[in-house]
Parts: C-alpha cells; structure tokens; sequence
C-alpha cells in the first residue's frame, strides 16, 4: 500500500475537482475515468461508455434495479445506467460544482451531494453498487467497502474500478511516481489489485473476480498528456493557472505526466473487482 505524505480528507478531495472542473472537463468530458478500448481504435467519447458497460454486465444491473454510483463526478456513469440498462440510480458527490453541474441537467438520476463514508443512505436498499474510480480518495478504504456492504441488498454486487499499483513497486517508483500522484491527486493510498481485493474480503464481501485491466485503459493517459500540451501552447487560461501561486492545483500538468510515466513503467495499473453481499 503506498500512502499519501498528506492528510487528504473530504475537503481536500472536493477542493481538487471544483478547482479543476473546467479542465477536466475540457481535457477529457463527462466521464471523469478511464476509457476501455477493446478494439484500440475506438475514439476515447466510445472508450469511456465501454468502461461503464463492462461494469454494469459485471454488476448484472437489471431494469427497475436500485443502484448507487459512489464518487459519480459529472454523473455521466449514473446517466448511462439509466438510459441504457433503464435502472433506478442515486448518484454521489463531494464536489458542489459536480453536483451543481449534474443537477442543471435533464431529470434522470437522483443526485445526492456529500461524503460517502457520512452520508445517510437506506441500508439493504440496491441491487447494485459502483465506484468508477471513486474508492481512491477514501481515506478508509475498510469503511467504503463496509459502507457499500451495508447498503447493498442480500446477493448485491459492488463492482469498484480503481487506480492501482503493481504488486511490489521499486523505492523509486514509490519515490517519484507512486507517492506524488498520491499527494497531487488527492488520493490518501493506493492499493495493489491484491490489497484491494482483501480490503473488501475484510469488510464482509465474498469476491468474486479481481481483474487487471491495464493493457485495455492505458491509452487514456497518452490521450490527456497530448491534449494538455496543446492546450497549454494554446490557451493562457492553462499557463495562467499553472502560474498562479493561489491555485491550490496548479501542480496537475506535472501529475498528468507523472501517471502517464507511472502506466509507461509497469508502476501504476488499474483493477476491476466485483464483490457479492453473500447473505
């Protein structure tokens, strides 16, 4: 497990994407996650529905089916569950301009603003549960993982799709890579495909599968590097940012070639679990 050299709690982690929001959404949309290519030359708008619809076949979601998104970003997740699988989605956010941008949209899902590990949700209410990279900036990940057991019906599924470390990093990796991605990304630890999978065993989960899907969402971040470039030779508001001493973030062009170099190496890779509530 590599460990943040900061403390990184809710504050933290909101404070990052309101204050990138515009960024993010201009350097990749919607769907704040990775893209799955299965092809390879699908465009990253296809790749990132890809990803979603390999959850929701491994959360066998259902129509009329209960299903809570935790971490939902910009909601584009939880607004493909009901489109195209017609289910029944409450969505989570820390990010006020997140919530604020989901809520100024057509009805669909039910957007709720706040922490997961705080928030006060029904307990065995949904059918199913996803976290599209939202585990990673829980401070705990026992308690995100018990949290999601406890709302979970009796045969529920929780599929998580996280950033994750190869099994045994070198001290360099860790060093320059790992531990500053942690720090600048706002994500207090980041676990191996292994580690993550007992987390969830040791919050009550009987897991079914542990996946490593780095070879088909690496392209993501290649993808994101050469976009910021552009952007950063074209557009002041960028160069002005990452200028801007004020600016708590500023740091992210960095962090953006650290994760591209981190996927380049071997040190960072990214995993899929599904867990299934047993009783």
């Amino acid at each position: 497990m590599i460990w943040a050299q900061s403390t990184i709690g809710a504050r933290e982690v909101a404070g990052h994407y309101d204050e990138l929001d515009v960024f993010y959404r201009e350097l990749w949309g919607e769907h704040v996650h990775h893209g799955l290519w299965s092809e390879g030359s699908e465009p990253p708008e296809i790749a990132v529905k890809q990803l979603v619809d390999v959850i929701a076949e491994k959360a066998r979601i259902k129509p009329g089916d209960q299903v809570i998104d935790i971490g939902c970003g910009y909601g584009a997740p939880a607004r493909q569950l009901v489109d195209r699988y017609a289910a029944n989605v409450t969505a989570v956010t820390l990010s006020p301009v997140q919530y604020a941008y989901c809520q100024s949209l057509a009805p669909g899902p039910k957007y709720l603003l706040g922490d997961w590990l705080a928030i006060d949700l029904p307990t065995r209410n949904y059918q199913a549960a996803i976290a599209v990279e939202g585990s990673e900036h829980m401070p705990d990940r026992i308690a995100f993982f018990r949290k999601a057991f406890e709302v979970l019906a009796a045969g529920g599924r929780l599929v998580v799709s996280a950033w994750i470390t190869r099994e045994r990093p070198s001290a360099v990796e860790i060093s320059l890579l790992l531990r500053p991605v942690c720090d600048e990304a706002r994500i207090p630890c980041l676990p191996s495909l292994s580690e993550l999978v007992q987390q969830a065993k040791t919050a009550g989960f009987a897991v079914v599968e542990g996946e490593d899907y780095t070879k088909s969402v690496y392209r993501t971040w290649s993808i994101i590097l050469k976009r910021l470039i552009s952007r950063l030779a074209r557009d002041r508001r960028y160069r002005d940012f990452l200028l801007d001493p004020r600016r708590q973030n500023r740091i992210f062009a960095l962090t953006v070639l650290r994760i591209w170099l981190a996927y380049k190496v071997g040190a960072m890779r990214y995993g899929v679990i599904t867990a299934v509530r047993g009783d």
